[in-house]
């Protein structure tokens, strides 16, 4: 299992010591970095910036939203990364949820797993450096109206990869056998080894469908792990309570949040339910109180030096290939200290 270094997204600015993280985890062995977008900061620029100080880890976004960019657009983005890299790019793209997808980007949400197979299709002629030409129920290239003067075009570019690595996030099961039927690797948000049953089901099933891309052994699986190595373990616990409450309880709406119901699938509904009433009702402190340590503990590694190392090897052999973790420049070398 390798280490990717996560970047995400900026607050409120440019993290001060994204550089440095860069060059720590570079120097440490990582194989990867990755950024994201929401709505603030992009994917694709700080990648480049960043990767232009690069030699040898791959540059990967996690993710790029699919309702930011057409499909033409986005895949023009990675291959000029590619080319500018040397090779080292990895295109994770992912649906988002309703209220970014139509609040920020304007842009219809219902039958997001039909929109993504598209859109992986339509780049893929990009990258084959075919004529452009899809008739969808959501993209169509030319466009089917205007003028009438839209022609079918190539890029003008010769991709570096015709095979440039497309990984999906996904979180619902529908969606991960997707990714496995589609893409080069799947990108789960809150992954846990010690329930991955029904993820291996998933995948199983996108993996035997006619036409699939890939097959389990040559498939990545990029998760991002929270690591807090603390001689108290519930102070570790602390330190994620409030982002788990966040996603749990205030990522979207009732009802329609992505990111409980994966909590839900995992047995815990009871607390999800208590957490989410807690948030929604502005009460946030109570709210990260209310996630368990055993909650945090499937997600992620916590405590003294000697627990998170021997709880790693429920990582090591789990489907991940990649582990995917943050912090600065002292905390990655702890990391990749406990975890080698």
């Amino acid at each position: 299992m390798r280490l990717g270094l996560s970047l995400g997204y900026w607050g409120a600015g440019p993290d001060p010591q994204a550089a440095e993280r860069v060059a720590a985890a570079e120097d440490l062995g990582f194989d990867s970095i990755w950024t994201a977008e929401a709505y603030g900061s992009d994917a694709l620029t700080p990648l480049a910036w960043l990767g232009a100080r690069t030699t040898r880890v791959r540059l990967g976004t996690s993710v790029v939203q699919l309702s930011a960019r057409t499909p033409t657009a986005t895949a023009m983005a990675a291959l000029t990364l590619d080319h500018l890299s040397g090779g080292r790019m990895v295109l994770g793209i992912g649906a988002s949820g309703p209220q970014v997808v139509e609040g920020w980007y304007g842009q219809p949400y219902p039958r997001p797993l039909a929109r993504t197979r598209e859109y992986v299709q339509v780049m893929r002629q990009v990258f084959a450096r075919e004529k452009v030409e899809f008739a969808g129920e959501h993209y169509a290239f030319p466009y089917p109206g205007g003028t009438g003067l839209g022609k079918p075009l190539r890029p003008t570019v010769h991709p570096l990869r015709p095979d440039l690595p497309v990984l999906l996030a996904a979180e619902g099961p529908k969606n991960v056998a997707l990714a496995a039927e589609i893409a080069d690797g799947w990108q789960p948000l809150f992954y846990a080894p010690r329930q991955d049953a029904h993820y291996r089901e998933a995948l199983a099933e996108g993996f035997a469908r006619p036409g699939a891309r890939r097959t389990a052994d040559d498939f990545e699986v990029v998760g991002m792990v929270q690591v807090v190595v603390d001689d108290d373990v519930e102070a570790a616990a602390d330190r994620l309570r409030p982002m788990l409450a966040l996603y749990i309880g205030g990522m979207g709406a009732k009802g329609v949040n992505f990111h409980h119901d994966v909590f839900v699938r995992m047995g815990y509904a009871d607390e999800c339910a208590r957490i989410q009433e807690a948030y929604l009702a502005g009460r946030k402190d109570e709210a990260a109180g209310l996630v368990p340590l055993r909650l945090v503990e499937e997600v992620a590694l916590v405590g003294p030096r000697g627990k998170v190392a021997e709880e790693a090897h429920v990582w090591r052999d789990s489907l991940l290939t990649t582990m995917v973790v943050g912090g600065d420049p002292k905390t990655l070398a702890a990391i990749a200290d406990v975890l080698g």
